[in-house]
């Protein structure tokens, strides 16, 4: 879990220099503070720093379909939101004609808030998930 462009650059690194791929996720709720345009800013700068990095990144917008909308508006990998089963479904459609997805994140994720290194921190997560069965680290 990221929170700034530093974070999004340590994943990026660890997942290039260790060959493996990771998704990255915003902080809980960053469609609302953040922003869709801001986060894909974010995601085009780490992914230029690291071109050969396999990562998908991730927004939380929350309980916010209409943030979930301009997220694949903006080009944002994929989205998760909580939202009616109902309501679910009509964004899988639309976030799938974006090229976008929905997600659930259902795998133990590290939260870069917490650490005070974070290069370090993502190479120790991604070298440790090596043999796990876990999507993306």
């Amino acid at each position: 879990m990221i929170h700034t462009l530093e974070h999004a650059r340590a994943a990026l690194a660890a997942a290039e220099a260790l060959d493996r791929p990771v998704t990255v996720i915003s902080a809980p709720g960053a469609g609302a503070y953040l922003g869709a345009g801001v986060f894909q800013a974010i995601v085009t700068a780490a992914r230029q720093d690291h071109p050969k990095a396999r990562a998908t990144f991730v927004l939380d917008c929350a309980r916010y379909p209409g943030y979930a909308l301009n997220a694949f508006r903006h080009g944002v990998d994929a989205v998760h939101v909580t939202v009616t089963p109902d309501l679910r479904r009509r964004l899988a459609s639309i976030a799938r004609q974006s090229k976008s997805r929905l997600v659930t994140p259902r795998w133990p994720i590290l939260d870069l808030a917490n650490e005070a290194d974070a290069p370090a921190a993502c190479r120790r997560w991604l070298g440790a998930r090596r043999n796990k069965r876990t999507p993306h680290g």
